[in-house]
């Protein structure tokens, strides 16, 4: 008998030590893990250390693929693998149940949709269509997407004669804006404005503003589209990247004659941090820049 109480006592003496020390000791490595994670990641929540290697379950996902053979889902593996909180929650394009997108129903153009909703219904009844047609599966096709610019006050992305919805600012432009858009209205779809939200407040770190249009916060139509494209496309390459400050006289585009100098007239781009964000896809094998220019 005596020895039995002294083994209950022992054990429970001993239970309660244990419990601590396990607590103690979870809560520790947890306190120390922290630090650790936060300082892999920059304020925008990519990985300081980019590396273009493949982990090792892309290695073997994508490593028996013959060469020039299409790599399922690859841009979006990058991506995650250099910016962790990267996901693919929203639609290409907005259709009838846009409304229900609570990402962009809370922000006024160009960031969301709010105070918007009449003009989409309108523009959407008139589109009848909401994607992409469907691709050839055995060979493929290529599908011209065109990006133009949006009416910062009012939800118009370009589409002006081509569904009788015209202009009605100018403000925050650096350059003439087109009249006339050269499609039928069944060819033209509306960008859900996440990406552009997620560009400029997730990607590039450029200023809230509390969700509206302000200095250095707009995001340009190239960085919009490669957004797009990371959550759309499979592999993702870009031409023609790169503005060139340093070069004010060389053209812009190369469809035109505007010289570089013209985009430092904008007050609603920011290039240096936009081209440090390019950067990082760059590096991390996420895109690839065919000529150079990033």
């Amino acid at each position: 008998m005596i020895r039995m109480k002294s083994t209950r006592s022992f054990v429970f003496l001993i239970c309660p030590i244990m419990v601590l020390i396990f607590l103690y000791y979870s809560s520790g490595r947890l306190h120390l893990r922290s630090p650790v994670q936060k300082s892999q990641c920059d304020k925008q929540g990519f990985l300081t250390k980019l590396d273009r290697k493949l982990p090792l379950e892309l290695q073997y996902k994508y490593g028996n693929l013959s060469k020039g053979e299409c790599k399922p889902g690859y841009a979006e593996a990058k991506m995650t693998s250099i910016y962790p909180k990267f996901s693919k929650p929203a639609p290409m394009f907005l259709d009838s149940n846009f409304k229900r997108l609570s990402k962009i129903s809370s922000y006024p153009p160009p960031f969301g949709v709010r105070t918007q909703e009449k003009i989409i219904d309108h523009i959407l009844q008139a589109t009848k269509r909401y994607s992409l047609e469907k691709l050839v599966k055995a060979v493929g096709e290529v599908t011209q997407v065109y990006s133009f610019h949006l009416f910062l006050g009012v939800i118009q992305f370009l589409l002006c004669s081509a569904l009788n919805v015209f202009q009605r600012s100018m403000e925050g432009f650096w350059k003439s804006v087109a009249r006339v858009v050269p499609r039928e209205p069944e060819d033209i779809r509306i960008l859900n404005p996440y990406f552009i939200q997620e560009a400029a407040f997730k990607f590039i770190g450029l200023p809230n503003n509390n969700g509206l249009m302000g200095r250095g916060n707009i995001p340009t139509l190239g960085t919009v589209a490669i957004t797009m494209a990371l959550h759309s496309c499979d592999e993702v390459a870009v031409a023609g990247f790169g503005y060139d400050m340093n070069t004010p006289h060389a053209p812009l585009h190369y469809y035109e004659k505007l010289m570089m100098s013209a985009i430092k007239e904008s007050w609603t781009h920011n290039i240096s941090k936009e081209k440090e964000f390019l950067r990082k896809l760059v590096k991390g094998g996420v895109i690839r820049d065919l000529t150079n220019g990033i």
